[in-house]
């Protein structure tokens, strides 16, 4: 059986996955029934995959916010203390994060060894150019992009899918969140 695999991002209306600027987290767009939504969304058994790049972001915010900071919320709590495999050939064990292993390789093999090996689904939250990669090689089988109501044209950062191939999206699942920000969950297949 080959385990589920889900590229789940934040993006902004016009395909960004940060802003500079004076934006904050979530863009200042969360709210309860969001982050009660994130908070389920971890809550099943699921190994993490992160690429080198955001797993050193990731260790890196949370070892410097502080405990009230939404950097804190408890969908990143519960997210971080999931077993996770982080793909890097530069990244070496142990790591500063709970029952986190690095697979050293290639980012598509990797996930492939993953997807036949795991019994669990596993799950990617962010990682922008090794899911494009991901995607590229068919190995992505959710899309889930949390959209939130903002378009940041001046300090927009991180396109989600610069560079991305062509794909013909099946939408499987949507959702609204606070009356303002949209889940939206699709099956991508390469155009």
């Amino acid at each position: 059986m080959t385990a589920t695999y889900t590229f789940d991002v934040f993006s902004s209306l016009d395909g960004y996955g940060a802003a500079g600027g004076d934006w904050t987290g979530y863009w200042g767009k969360q709210g309860p029934e969001l982050l009660d939504h994130r908070l389920a969304l971890y809550d099943t058994e699921q190994r993490m995959v992160f690429g080198a790049h955001t797993y050193r972001l990731f260790a890196s915010m949370l070892a410097t916010a502080a405990e009230d900071s939404e950097l804190h919320d408890p969908w990143v709590s519960r997210m971080r203390h999931l077993p996770a495999t982080v793909v890097s050939t530069t990244l070496e064990d142990p790591l500063d994060w709970p029952d986190a292993t690095v697979a050293a390789g290639d980012a598509v093999d990797v996930v492939a060894r993953l997807k036949q090996e795991s019994d669990v689904p596993l799950r990617s939250h962010g990682s922008l150019s090794m899911n494009r990669a991901l995607l590229a090689a068919g190995l992505v089988d959710r899309l889930q992009i949390t959209v939130f109501p903002v378009i940041t044209g001046r300090t927009g950062a991180e396109p989600v899918f610069r560079d991305a191939a062509d794909f013909d999206l099946e939408l499987t699942g949507s959702r609204l969140l606070d009356g303002r920000v949209q889940e939206l969950v699709y099956r991508p297949a390469l155009h």
